[in-house]
């Protein structure tokens, strides 16, 4: 049918009460029952649920997934979802059910960033309408209006941060059912729908990617500890044989202290919230009926651990609890393996923080915050479109970040965002241009390049306005979560990050305004780059030691990085960069926004085997070393070993995954901007490695690559073996790293599929 277009606008609820932590409000059962005559030959439905939905038809649940159908501030864009229900539907009495959750629209668990404040706050509602065509041309419709019917659930609280309560002893078994009497069900009321434009919800939805049980199950304190192995992110189901009434309470966290589950990394000490500790809690009361399941839909959480209260000691075994582990419904696009275990598990732990934190759009973590960070998204961009195929999911993110642009092409921190977050400065602004360009280079596309051509440009006005009486840019967060430090207190000045990362995102603007053969936003992109560049070589350069402002490992490989030191002076400022490396004892030393380009700028100025020991080592501070302390996520800091972790799933530090791609296995696609079906095949044998190898898929086609030292040779270090497997309709090139030729002598090929060997023509 061609009507999606004129969606219903006619929004109805249960009632107009919300809830809070001190009022609980069940979320509504509404139903609405309708006959048919004959069957008709098409039958679609488009429904939205502020804040989610889930929908039966003749209690069928229909449901695209859990968390349905998005999450958005619902006076920028309202998401819907269509539905073919001609399967479900039967001559004679039909109906169509729903059950609503606060999501969004009543998001009271988010109290830290003023969600509790926001201007669309209300009771859950929903809109709808049912097009039955029949093949004489005519339509017959039904949309959400008076005549729906309400009646409370058993689900009397449920908050996307908090947790959900359900009592199954008030469930109405036949709910959705044509034959239900009515008794006692009341008339929904008409509601004025929010401020945001309809939109058919094209993110990919969120799915199970694996069940899992419990490794062990401990007796701890008034309940049971069950320990699933890993931290990632989903929801438990809950299998019981229960007494009427006897209430089971579940609590989710990451880490356990002295045997019992520490949930205070998910807690703000800043906040004074007799609340707070409500975060991530579950409770079911048992209807007592022989066996019962039950698993939340309107929530979700972070965790490794599940602490159960309220069971018996027969009823804590393997089969009380199964971990469905969420993320988005993604084709995994790359591949990485090596003779490290250490940089395999990275490799590992990378994919599982990305997934478990991209439910509908990337958030900082699963469990205190699940927030739309843009800066974190900004960083993360890249490995995640190299890891997995969420194209889809961040070209609609993207379309919420740019109806949440200000209209002085300010960005807000967080999207959706009730009116919270600004001043985060251009690190976290860069991702309205960070995720076209990263769509442009990796997928081929410039059509989101040209929806967001206008916003960008925005920006760009609103970025030349930040500078300050020097031409600098000193507004921002800075370099996020540095080593050893919690939060603020960066070594490297804001100035040198905001400024660099200005002249960052004014490049990639310039390379997408080119390519939309926009000249006049490509030239203002270049004018004002130059003026900042110009800027940062006055103020934040000591060119007597090559050295940048602050004199850290960020500061240096940023401005390396991102071309703030002409070509005649790279060598010189890269071993000052050695120097500050060598001063810290050979350890890394970065916030998020320096270690994002640390390990890429030695790679490129020949020390990858010094980046790998950076990130592999055992001892702090290091990747290796979240190993050693017993991480399956990746972290959100370099905290000191003594300190308190804050989340032990993030993603912003994930680029790691893209280095093992691009540098050690050598897989580097669309390196000149020309083509997303090029490879430059480019590895690093890296000297501690044996063997390494990789895969990765381009729009249309495949490569796969390994590298392996020959064993058999005395001297291990001179003679590699590479063999390159191609698919689809793939080009490129082959080179080999300084030092290195092929057997005909050369150092560099055209791409082609085969086995090739390597020698070191300088060997150790």
């Amino acid at each position: 049918m061609e009507n999606r277009q004129e969606f219903p606008m006619q929004f109805i609820s249960a009632s107009t009460e919300y809830a809070d932590f001190d009022r609980q409000v069940p979320a509504p059962y509404i139903r609405k029952k309708f006959t048919l005559d004959r069957m008709p030959e098409e039958a679609e439905l488009l429904i939205t649920g502020l804040g989610f939905y889930r929908v039966f038809i003749n209690g069928k649940e229909i449901t695209k997934c859990a968390l349905a159908p998005y999450i958005s501030n619902p006076d920028d864009i309202i998401y819907y979802d269509a539905y073919d229900v001609l399967p479900w539907l039967e001559t004679g009495g039909n109906v169509i059910g729903i059950i609503l959750g606060n999501g969004m629209c009543n998001a009271f668990g988010g109290f830290i960033w003023d969600f509790h404040k926001a201007r669309w706050r209300g009771a859950p509602m929903t809109a709808l309408r049912l097009d039955l065509g029949y093949g004489d041309g005519n339509i017959f419709s039904i949309e959400s209006d008076e005549s729906f019917l309400a009646h409370p659930s058993p689900l009397l609280e449920d908050d996307i941060r908090s947790g959900e309560i359900y009592d199954a002893r008030l469930e109405i078994p036949d709910w959705c059912s044509p034959s239900l009497w009515e008794e006692g069900w009341h008339t929904v009321v008409k509601r004025t729908p929010p401020r945001g434009e309809p939109r058919l919800c094209t993110a990919s939805p969120v799915k199970v990617w694996e069940i899992r049980r419990a490794v062990s199950i401990t007796p701890c304190a008034e309940g049971y500890l069950y320990d699933f192995g890993v931290d990632t992110a989903g929801i438990c189901e809950l299998t019981v044989r229960g007494r009427p009434g006897q209430e089971i309470r579940i609590s989710y966290g990451e880490w356990i202290h002295d045997g019992v589950l520490d949930r205070k990394n998910l807690m703000f000490p800043e906040s004074d919230s007799p609340y707070k500790e409500r975060v991530q809690d579950t409770c079911y009361i048992c209807r007592g009926e022989g066996e019962e399941s039950w698993k939340p839909f309107f929530s979700y959480y972070g965790f490794r651990y599940a602490y159960v209260r309220g069971i018996d000691k027969e009823q804590a075994d393997e089969n009380l609890l199964a971990y469905h582990v969420l993320g988005g419904d993604f084709q995994e696009m790359a591949d990485f393996s090596s003779s490290d275990a250490t940089a395999d598990r990275l490799w590992e732990m990378t994919r599982r923080a990305t997934l478990s934190n991209f439910l509908w759009f990337p958030t900082d973590c699963p469990h205190r915050e699940k927030n739309g960070w843009t800066g974190d998204a900004a960083l993360s961009a890249e490995h995640m479109l190299l890891n997995l195929s969420v194209e889809d999911s961040l070209r609609e993110w993207l379309r919420n970040v740019m109806a949440a642009q200000r209209k002085d092409g300010s960005l807000p921190g967080i999207v959706p965002t009730g009116e919270w977050g600004d001043g985060c400065g251009p690190a976290w602004d860069q991702v309205i241009v960070e995720i076209p360009y990263c769509l442009y280079r990796l997928r081929g596309d410039l059509d989101t390049a040209r929806e967001a051509a206008p916003s960008v440009f925005r920006y760009l006005f609103c970025l030349s306005g930040l500078r300050n009486d020097r031409g600098l840019v000193d507004t921002g967060l800075g370099d996020w979560c540095e080593t050893g430090k919690s939060g603020g207190g960066q070594k490297a000045p804001v100035e040198v990050t905001s400024t660099a990362v200005g002249v960052h995102l004014l490049e990639e603007a310039k390379v997408l305004f080119r390519a939309l053969g926009r000249e006049a936003e490509y030239q203002y992109a270049d004018r004002l780059r130059r003026e900042l560049k110009k800027a940062f070589r006055r103020y934040l350069i000591d060119f007597s030691t090559m050295t940048v402002a602050g004199s850290c490992q960020t500061s240096q490989a940023m401005a390396i990085c991102y071309g703030l030191f002409r070509k005649s002076e790279r060598r010189a400022a890269f071993s000052r960069l050695l120097e500050i490396i060598r001063q810290n004892g050979g350890y890394m030393n970065g916030g998020a926004l320096g270690l994002r380009v640390l390990f890429h700028v030695l790679t490129d100025c020949g020390e990858a085997d010094l980046a790998y020991e950076m990130i592999t080592r055992p001892d702090y501070p290091s990747y290796g070393n979240w190993i050693a302390r017993g991480a399956t996520s990746l972290w959100e800091d370099f905290l000191v070993p003594e300190a308190d972790i804050h989340s032990r799933n993030h993603h912003f530090f994930g680029d790691i995954s893209g280095w093992f791609l691009q540098a050690v296995a050598g897989i580097v696609p669309n390196p000149y901007l020309e083509d997303p079906d090029s490879i430059l095949v480019s590895p690093h044998f890296i000297r501690k490695l044996r063997h390494a190898g990789g895969a990765f898929r381009t729009p249309s086609g495949k490569i796969a690559l390994r590298w392996e030292r020959d064993g058999q040779n005395q001297k291990k270090n001179e003679i590699i073996s590479m063999n390159i497997r191609i698919s689809g309709n793939l080009s490129g090139r082959t080179c080999l790293p300084a030092g290195w030729e092929f057997e005909d002598g050369f150092c560099e090929k055209e791409l082609k599929e085969g086995n090739y060997i390597c020698r070191n023509t300088m060997p150790a």
